[in-house]
């Protein structure tokens, strides 16, 4: 069935499936594949600074301005430092990511004013093309609700850039999850990667499952990008990412979604998005990772050899090894990617500063 068909009913209908469908479920998403491959990319992840406007009911990743311990700014010898590192390991992406808006908070605020910066954006924009002019790495930014202008702006810096949609439930702006979280407003959320598809920015999104949403949430979040890559076909990769409680959460007591519930979202994400890759972290889904694999998922995603899962510290990267035996066990091969599709490699969604140095990188895909 052409993926364009699917109505919100029959979406609906695939994630209630009962036992009896749900190999049916999962082998008409094999089906979808395109090759036998599963890819990664091989990253090391900087989280600039550690402060947020948002305060989800999941999160780990933020902390208070005020903490001694806290990031307020890397600096920029210290991200270069870290990033040459990294190109020793083998690392070909530079992960950027940071509270959304941090330079809101009069503390971010004055570290860059320290440095010369008057934004976040600004600053990711210097360290991006420092990244690209003293290192062997391509950037990929991550960083939250930003306007069209501050998008344009990173694009001639970027290899490619993300943004978790999560969810369309406005309703979930009332609950836990996001109720102290202004960046989480699915219509910010929508029209920061309708602005990426306007400006052919090859782009990671992803839904977040388990977080209090619906069945029939999950199906008008699929629908939604579905409608967004119709219209921009920019859409290289979408993360079907599982609830995972931590120690301390507001949401520690909150159920994670069940093995079925994810195996069926993956599956149906696949279904509809056959012209997309579909990833399921590995970290957090170490003891079902190959599950995913016959459901239809073909990404692993970006993997650190140096760094954390800054936003699930407890979950460490599996060692690439330990992927490659759980790719090749599961009867699938692996490979290594850049942050940026090969689809996507060229002069309509590449700045040339980008195509020029995936050309001096001189990666064999």
């Amino acid at each position: 069935m052409n993926p364009q068909k699917f109505s919100k009913m029959d979406i609906v209908s695939l994630l209630n499936a009962k036992k009896s469908k749900i190999l049916d479920l999962m082998m008409s998403a094999y089906k979808q594949r395109e090759h036998q491959h599963v890819t990664f990319s091989k990253n090391v992840f900087i989280p600039l600074t550690e402060v947020c406007r948002n305060e989800c009911g999941y999160c780990t990743f933020r902390k208070d301005p005020l903490h001694p311990e806290t990031c307020i700014l890397m600096e920029p010898s210290a991200i270069i430092s870290d990033l040459k590192k990294a190109g020793k390991y083998g690392c070909k992406e530079a992960l950027f990511t940071f509270g959304e808006r941090a330079d809101e908070t009069p503390q971010v605020k004055s570290a860059l004013e320290e440095l010369g910066f008057e934004s976040m954006i600004e600053y990711l924009h210097h360290i991006c093309q420092e990244t690209l002019d003293k290192t062997s790495l391509l950037p990929h930014s991550n960083p939250g609700t930003i306007n069209f202008k501050e998008m344009k702006m990173l694009k001639a810096v970027n290899a490619s850039m993300g943004l978790m949609l999560e969810s369309t439930s406005h309703r979930l702006m009332k609950m836990e999850a996001h109720a102290k979280s202004p960046g989480k407003n699915p219509w910010l959320r929508i029209q920061t990667i309708e602005n990426a598809g306007k400006l052919k920015i090859p782009f990671t999104t992803g839904l977040l499952i388990g977080i209090g949403e619906s069945i029939e949430e999950r199906a008008e979040s699929l629908l939604e990008l579905r409608r967004i890559q119709d219209k921009y076909g920019h859409i290289q990769e979408i993360i079907i990412q599982n609830f995972r409680t931590k120690a301390g959460i507001p949401m520690e007591q909150h159920p994670e979604p069940s093995l079925l519930e994810m195996i069926k979202m993956v599956s149906v994400a696949k279904i509809l998005f056959p012209d997309v890759s579909i990833q399921v972290p590995p970290n957090l889904n170490r003891e079902n990772a190959q599950i995913f694999l016959m459901a239809g998922a073909d990404d692993w995603g970006g993997v650190s050899p140096l760094s954390k899962d800054y936003v699930n510290p407890e979950a460490p990267w599996p060692e690439i090894e330990e992927l490659e035996t759980l790719t090749q066990d599961a009867g699938f091969r692996i490979k290594e990617r850049l942050a940026v599709y090969p689809e996507y490699t060229s002069k309509e969604f590449l700045s040339q500063i980008i195509l020029d140095k995936i050309e001096d990188m001189k990666f064999k895909q």
